[in-house]
């Protein structure tokens, strides 16, 4: 395998993932054209317990995704549907839950955060009515992964690239035009995620990979059978820790940020909002790794394998390299898009410096996290994430207490390095894990 194929997955992919942060950073650019920075405070908020939500079910897109590559690579096309249908079900129900009980979330959601007052109301508007599109940012998930690992890169390209474009058009003339506020920007995203739903089922169908029995009794016997259901449940179940674990970190740190005051909740926010771009160019990455290794998992070839974690290497530290070069000379470009606050401006370009490190501390841990998805072998993500908390949590009282701000950034820092540290170190694990790997390790 060339770099040259491994970028056509991986360049593709990265320029729709890159479109899934702008639904978040859209919403903070827009509310920050308003004059008063609660604002871009509620949304981040609302952001946040979004994030949450959605991040906590992540594992509906990577175990989704890995588990159809590994179908496509076994050429089991029976796999490769329930791949698709199980998920699919599970999101859906999933969705419907989390509207039902949508005052008890936003409610604990609220007091864990310690906000109050107008930053309160205003992620209050945002939150009851983005909260509609759950269902079907779930089901979303289920369709995107299964594109993806079926390497419909096209579709997938299309599908997230539309609805995000739909989310600007909509954000804007809601809010700037209308005059609709954060009520503006929470129907734009309701309606994008709709939109992304219902396109996304009709290109599956299209792409003919999804062969479902007539017959309804052996429909159900396939999507309820007990080995393969066992398998995704346990996939599922390290990813989601693994998620807990992710969430537990973000929601500390806009916790602990709101602490030192509305314009230093609202920096902190439109600093993570630009981290999350950077993050989403790695994950693009991992997709391609994560198909990738799937393949090679269904394939049973080693050598596949082999390529995929070399290039892996390569392309992370090439893209840190240029992301960190490319935010240290565009930034005092790019804060001031997102807000018109000056005040708030200059307090982000007090900590705009730690951006300038994450990715050299995080691209391995973003992008290596796909190889061990695509393999369905998330247990060493979930230990890994479970030890870089221990070291955040650490790092964070006495470093917050020394440094205030600086400190939580510190904290964070630390956390994505360590993440990127310990996949490496369980690369091993991974292989000995993988029997065809040892057999060619042998020959």
């Amino acid at each position: 395998m060339t770099h040259r194929f491994f970028l056509s997955l991986a360049l593709p992919l990265i320029f729709a993932t890159i479109t899934v942060p702008l639904l978040g950073a859209v919403d903070t650019a827009v509310v920050g054209q308003l004059p008063d920075p609660a604002y871009i405070g509620g949304v981040a908020v609302g952001t946040v317990i979004f994030n949450s939500i959605y991040w906590l079910f992540g594992f509906l897109r990577v175990s989704t995704s890995g588990f159809a590559s590994q179908a496509l690579g076994a050429d089991d096309e029976m796999q490769g549907s329930m791949a698709f249908l199980r998920p699919v079900c599970i999101g859906l129900i999933i969705g419907l839950v989390i509207v039902l009980f949508q005052e008890v979330i936003f409610n604990l959601s609220i007091s864990f955060l310690g906000v109050q007052g107008n930053v309160k109301a205003v992620s209050s508007v945002y939150f009851h009515i983005r909260i509609w599109a759950a269902p079907f940012a779930l089901m979303n998930y289920a369709i995107l992964g299964w594109l993806l690992g079926m390497e419909q890169i096209k579709a997938t390209v299309l599908i997230q690239v539309l609805m995000n474009i739909l989310n600007i058009v909509l954000a804007v003339v809601l809010v700037l035009v209308f005059h609709l506020g954060v009520a503006g920007v929470a129907i734009a995203v309701l309606c994008a995620e709709v939109f992304a739903f219902v396109f996304g089922i009709i290109l599956l169908v299209r792409s003919g990979k999804l062969k479902v029995s007539r017959s309804t009794k052996e429909l159900f016997r396939n999507l309820y059978d007990k080995e393969p259901l066992k398998r995704m449940m346990i996939v599922n179940r390290d990813l989601f820790i693994r998620t807990i674990c992710l969430l537990a970190v973000f929601n500390t740190f806009t916790a602990k940020g709101a602490v030192y005051g509305e314009e230093v909740l609202a920096a902190n926010a439109i600093l993570i909002q630009i981290h999350y771009i950077m993050a989403y160019f790695y994950d693009g990455l991992a997709n391609a790794a994560s198909i990738l290794t799937g393949k090679a998992v269904g394939q049973r070839n080693g050598q596949l394998y082999e390529a995929t974690v070399k290039k892996s290497y390569f392309w992370s530290f090439t893209f840190s390299a240029a992301i960190s070069l490319t935010f240290f000379l565009c930034k005092d470009a790019v804060i001031p898009l997102f807000t018109v606050v000056e005040e708030v401006v200059l307090i982000t370009k007090q900590y705009e410096g730690w951006l300038i490190l994450f990715p050299l501390a995080s691209s391995i841990g973003l992008v290596f996290y796909g190889i061990f998805a695509g393999a369905a072998e998330a247990g060493l993500v979930r230990n890994s994430m479970l030890v870089s908390v221990a070291v955040f949590l650490a790092i964070l009282f006495p470093a917050t207490h020394y440094w205030g701000n600086h400190g939580l950034w510190l904290s964070f820092i630390v956390f994505s390095l360590f993440r990127s540290i310990l996949l490496v170190r369980y690369m091993p694990a991974l292989e000995k894990r993988l029997p065809f790997m040892n057999k060619h390790t042998s020959a």
